[in-house]
């Protein structure tokens, strides 16, 4: 039975990270995915900023359960060298803030090109992220994503077969139904490999974000089968709910607000926050992990 740690990438409740200290605590959570940041984008961040990062974390008692980089997030022809370089950094950095994990992608495409025929160099390039990581003590972690090598879950069982003991999963259910995945299935196939969830629904009819539980994602299911891993197993929130600034001041329109409520639209970014972490609450409770 797993035990699982509430983490969230705090920064879809506020840019500032006071302000995404104060929602996690709010809902519950205990760890940071670390991506928008008070100076820029995590890959960004240089070792001082790092290190100032890491004292504020510190000092709330906030720990990071992965890097929430974008590397990875090109494509196979833009210069993967000036790319790689960054990652380095930011692998040195996620030393310095004592994380584990670090979140990566497998390359985008031009439309005309062949997955097949780009294999090679894909694997190539993830191959070099993975060993520098490890040398540091650092897992590179793969996250599902629409339009990348791994965006099925055929393509993700090749990368992490294949990198075995070098790259782990990380399963991202709403991504899996943007790209019509039927997720109980992808999940059995990659559980091996799967390191830790992100939670996060979606309906396969529009492909259209919501709370856990209220799309198609078997989130309760899901997380279900994950509770049958051994040890610690971090849940990442990462709302992408929708926000509409003038939902407030149609409140007094008659229909118009409850309409878009009812389609988890919020007026804020905290209010989004804080209703896709209550959802995520309601299913750990719904399963009897709380």
């Amino acid at each position: 039975m797993a035990k699982f740690i509430l983490s969230a990438f705090a920064d879809e409740a506020g840019g500032k990270i006071a302000e995404q200290i104060d929602a996690l605590k709010a809902n519950g959570m205990t760890h940071i995915e670390p991506r928008g940041l008070d100076k820029g984008n995590i890959s960004d961040y240089t070792a001082q900023n790092c290190k100032e990062l890491r004292a504020v974390l510190d000092d709330a008692g906030i720990g990071i359960s992965a890097i929430g980089s974008p590397f990875g997030k090109i494509k196979v022809g833009d210069d993967f060298e000036a790319h790689f370089e960054k990652f380095k950094r930011c692998v040195e950095n996620a030393c310095i803030l004592g994380a584990k994990n670090i979140r990566m992608f497998s390359f985008y495409k031009e439309e005309n090109e062949s997955w097949e025929l780009l294999r090679g160099e894909i694997f190539d390039r993830l191959g070099r992220m993975a060993e520098y990581s490890l040398s540091y003590g650092v897992w590179c972690c793969h996250e599902n994503e629409k339009d990348i090598y791994g965006d099925e879950e055929t393509r993700c069982y090749d990368i992490l077969f294949h990198f075995d003991g070098k790259i782990k999963g990380v399963f991202d259910p709403a991504n899996f139904i943007q790209c019509g995945v039927d997720i109980i299935p992808a999940y059995r196939l990659l559980e091996p490999y799967i390191e830790y969830m992100h939670v996060k629904d979606c309906r396969y009819s529009d492909g259209f974000v919501v709370p856990a539980g209220k799309g198609d994602g078997r989130i309760a299911e899901l997380l279900t089968l994950f509770d049958k891993k051994e040890g610690e197993r971090f849940l990442t929130l990462e709302p992408h709910l929708k926000v509409f600034a003038g939902l407030d001041a149609l409140e007094n329109a008659g229909g118009t607000a409850d309409r878009l409520r009812d389609d988890y639209s919020y007026p804020t970014n905290r209010a989004a926050f804080d209703a896709a972490a209550g959802a995520l609450h309601d299913v750990l409770k719904e399963i009897g992990k709380e």
